[in-house]
């Protein structure tokens, strides 16, 4: 009995370990999702503003139309980009494939954006999202 007794005791000490070891988990994964969560909502509000400044921007220089989803999707991969990005890496980001057709539809959309003044190119096929001068 004893034998037997010493056996539940084994298992239960081994449960108690894994449920602490899953809290242990459950909290960093918390702590991370929190931190994902706050970086979408920065992100929402960045490209809120991004959209506001293109509108203004827009009205002031004759009322040009307002940018189809397309675009919307192309200037959040700029949000966070501190060095700039290339049509190629553009559809790899979304997805698009990277065949010459594809690269080159992207390509045209960056350089209307540059005509619109929302991206610059600092060098050719290069493209970024104007930073503020301090």
């Amino acid at each position: 009995m004893r034998e037997l007794l010493a056996r539940i005791d084994d298992r239960q000490a081994a449960g108690r370990e894994e449920v602490a070891r899953l809290r242990e988990q459950i909290t960093k994964l918390s702590e991370q999702l929190a931190a994902v969560e706050h970086r979408l909502e920065r992100l929402e509000i960045a490209r809120e503003t991004v959209l506001e400044i293109a509108e203004d921007s827009d009205s002031e220089s004759g009322g040009a139309a307002p940018l189809p989803p397309a675009y919307h999707q192309i200037l959040a991969l700029f949000e966070n980009d501190e060095h700039g990005l290339r049509a190629r890496d553009i559809c790899e980001a979304l997805g698009t494939g990277t065949e010459n057709r594809n690269v080159e539809g992207v390509r045209a959309k960056l350089k209307r954006l540059v005509s619109r003044r929302i991206l610059t190119e600092p060098e050719p096929g290069l493209f970024t999202m104007p930073r503020p001068a301090n």
